[in-house]
């Protein structure tokens, strides 16, 4: 059975068709990506499956039930966690606070037993800071835990933002452009942390992606979409082969490019 099901997934902003007629599956430990060019309609897919958009047709199924009319608040605690293309971080706050931001889904106690400090707060506060102590460890930011997120390269926050995501514990997480701005050897770090989110974590990435080389690195299968419809879907070495994506990309015509 797939983690995650997309059917005839749609949203329209006035007579802008951003996203016409999508569909896929993404199987249980699968690491899938979405390619296309800028404006084809990618990120609006992630913020239709993290509820941010309401679709204005389709259906959405996780972990086989329907999401579709879900508030995105909800999203998080069925174990779908996300990352953002421009960083959502709280700058002047510190790597480990924003890391467990992540663990707000998790809170069990209530606002009295947090103004007490009850044995209770106190053993979920030590459970939380051992899983993102976990994150820390796993992405390397072990020198940046107490460093102020405005004070921070790009690429390091960038890995807090994945981090952040990784702490809320999810089943299915959707990196957002997890490359961009980023150096090769960065890019290749991502490229060994997706892998062992899945082989360590057992965990299904769903990833929008322009870096090509982490593509084909990383994934198992490949949809390619253009204004906002899809065009081919495979392995990697399948979708870029298509000509409809070759054109897409190069802006020639489908006819000559084929």
């Amino acid at each position: 059975m797939s983690l995650l099901e997309v059917k005839d997934l749609a949203v329209h902003f006035g007579g802008v068709k951003a996203v016409d007629g999508v569909s896929f599956d993404v199987s249980p430990g699968e690491v899938f990506a979405i390619i296309g060019p800028n404006g084809a309609g990618k990120s609006t897919i992630f913020n239709l499956i993290s509820r941010i958009y309401e679709p204005t047709r389709g259906t959405l199924r996780f972990d086989g039930k329907d999401i579709t009319g879900l508030k995105a608040h909800d999203i998080a605690r069925l174990g779908i966690a996300r990352t953002f293309q421009n960083i959502e971080l709280f700058d002047h706050s510190t790597v480990l606070d924003n890391l467990l931001m992540g663990r707000h889904t998790h809170r069990a106690t209530n606002f009295i037993q947090d103004i007490l400090f009850l044995p209770k707060v106190r053993r979920e506060e030590r459970a939380h800071r051992l899983r993102v102590e976990e994150v820390i460890e796993f992405l390397e930011l072990e020198a940046y835990r107490t460093k102020m997120i405005a004070g921070l390269p790009y690429g390091v926050r960038k890995v807090v933002e994945i981090g952040r995501a990784l702490a809320i514990g999810p089943k299915l997480i959707l990196l957002d452009e997890p490359a961009s701005g980023l150096s090769v050897e960065e890019t290749q770090d991502v490229a060994f942390w997706i892998e062992d989110m899945r082989r360590d974590m057992g965990l299904t990435v769903l990833m929008v992606e322009h870096d090509m080389s982490l593509v084909n690195q990383v994934s198992d299968r490949v949809l390619a979409v253009a204004n906002g419809k899809p065009l081919a879907m495979g392995t990697p070495s399948e979708v870029q082969a298509d000509p409809q994506v070759q054109a897409a990309y190069l802006g020639t015509a489908v006819e000559d490019a084929a």
